[in-house]
């Protein structure tokens, strides 16, 4: 046998050592993906470096996760906000910007656009949308399109197939108004510091101890689901987000276009705790989980999704957009772009107040009845007497670095001229591309939220005893009333 007879033989032989026919082929498992989302949870967390709070699942969970300190979601309010997380998408660019919209104004996506459920079940995944609390609810979907199937398989990852990888979320209620309250740890709010665009009132400081018990609640809720989770064997296949849906539900914040509004928490766990307690800083929006999600699991991330995948290499965002349209009955139209150092807010109806009236709000917010009382009194600081302005100003600028509070309109300094200039482009661009909604609304759309709201209003305070018209000075006895009777004896 020559050498060459000998090579050739010594090949198979290599071939067929390598591959037994008794040894199983080998396969690769897909991950699990879950997105935990809390309704309003701003960044008012331990690991966030809020003092008084005790959320020590979460703090633990941030220290195997990566920790991203600047997530912003592109709306403040919730159907317009996930209605762009599922689709990774603008939603002033797929007609979903209006918070809230009857079933029959509802159009369906762009014939382009799919929610990301589509993707994963064609890669075989089971997509699932949970109640936190029970397997068999569905959970909050709240989107403003509509679709001629269904979203989602199931309400919980135990109705898949074996072996079935899955795409899921469970919804978490808290902590959304009303609050509740954690009797074991009530937090005493004497000692609660607000920021300093809120009047330092027990009333204010007692709403927002409430909020930050709230949180104490989700970080229970949380302990229950990661138990849950490692009990049916699924953390060491599963990568975890924790994010909110827009951020705190105070006074400035919700619907707002302030860091209040939009910051919110995101946390995301590997499987193997790899990047266990790294902590990120760069520019997130939430319509990033989207195109980050269909990566891990994978799948090619469709070119018409606005979101970036931001594990692995990517470059991070050099800017964010953010907007604000109807809130109920509430007409309002506010752009902003935010770098990480500036922020350039562009206000369309200078002739309304940021209170305009809102029913929810001025049944839901007793710190907004405070401020309305205080302002009557003169009793307001500069920084608080701002945004109970009968008008505002066509431009806001902020310096971020050194007014984390966004306090300070830069937006006539002659110093800032060129950056206001900048960011005022960059938005002018954005808008011609992406602000592709019908604009303005059907006014019957308008009449409709009115009628429906001011029925709740009535509704909201028959319940509490309380005329239709009746005073801020009334409706603030009615709250110190409501909260005093909540509070925990110390």
């Amino acid at each position: 046998m020559n050498k060459i007879h000998l090579l050739i033989a010594a090949f198979f032989i290599l071939l067929i050592g390598c591959n037994p026919v008794n040894q199983k082929k080998e396969t690769v498992t897909k991950p699990n993906i879950l997105w935990i989302v809390c309704d309003d949870l701003g960044t008012d967390l331990g690991c966030y470096g809020t003092p008084l709070i005790q959320t020590p699942i979460l703090d633990e969970f941030a220290g195997q996760s990566i920790r991203f300190e600047n997530c912003h979601t592109v709306t403040a309010v919730c159907s317009s906000s996930r209605s762009s997380m599922v689709t990774g998408m603008y939603p002033v660019s797929i007609n979903c910007h209006q918070h809230r919209t009857r079933p029959e104004s509802m159009l369906p996506l762009p014939d382009s656009v799919k929610v990301i459920t589509e993707y994963f079940e064609e890669a075989g995944y089971f997509t699932f949308n949970n109640r936190f609390g029970s397997k068999d609810k569905s959970g909050k979907t709240d989107y403003n399109f509509t679709t001629d199937y269904e979203i989602y398989d199931g309400t919980h990852w135990s109705q898949r197939q074996e072996e079935q990888p899955f795409f899921g979320q469970v919804q978490i209620h808290f902590p959304h108004r009303p609050f509740t309250q954690d009797t074991i740890n009530p937090i005493d709010e004497s000692k609660v510091e607000l920021p300093p665009y809120l009047p330092d009132h027990w009333v204010a400081r007692q709403d927002w101890a409430f909020y930050l018990e709230t949180i104490q609640v989700v970080d229970q809720e949380i302990g229950q689901l990661l138990a849950a989770l490692e009990q049916d064997g699924l953390m060491d296949n599963t990568y975890i987000f924790i994010v909110g849906d827009q951020g705190r539900p105070m006074v400035r914040n919700k619907q707002f276009l302030y860091d209040g509004g939009t910051n919110t928490p995101l946390l995301i766990r590997y499987p193997n705790n790899q990047f266990a307690g790294e902590v990120r800083d760069e520019l997130v929006s939430n319509i990033d989980l989207s195109a980050t999600s269909l990566k891990l699991a994978g799948i090619e991330v469709p070119e018409h999704i606005r979101g970036n995948n931001i594990l692995g290499e990517h470059t991070p965002r050099a800017e964010l957009y953010t907007m604000r349209d109807r809130r109920d009955e509430t007409v309002d139209r506010i752009r902003a772009i935010r770098t990480k150092k500036y922020k350039y807010i562009r206000n369309f109806y200078t002739d309304r107040p940021y209170t305009q009236y809102n029913a929810y709000k001025r049944n839901k917010y007793p710190t907004l009845v405070l401020m309305e009382v205080l302002k009557s009194q003169d009793k307001l600081r500069p920084e608080q007497l701002s945004f109970m302005s009968d008008f505002r100003p066509a431009e806001e600028l902020y310096d971020l670095e050194n007014d984390p509070y966004e306090l300070n309109n830069l937006a006539a300094s002659e110093d800032n001229i060129q950056i206001k200039k900048e960011l005022g482009f960059k938005l002018d661009e954005w808008l011609k591309h992406e602000d592709v909604a019908t604009y303005p609304e059907d006014g019957k759309e308008i009449e409709y939220w009115t009628k429906q709201m001011a029925k709740r209003d009535k509704v909201w305070k028959r319940k509490r005893n309380l005329p239709v018209d009746v005073s801020d000075e009334d409706y603030l006895a009615w709250w110190e009333k409501h909260l005093k009777s909540r509070q925990v004896k110390k």
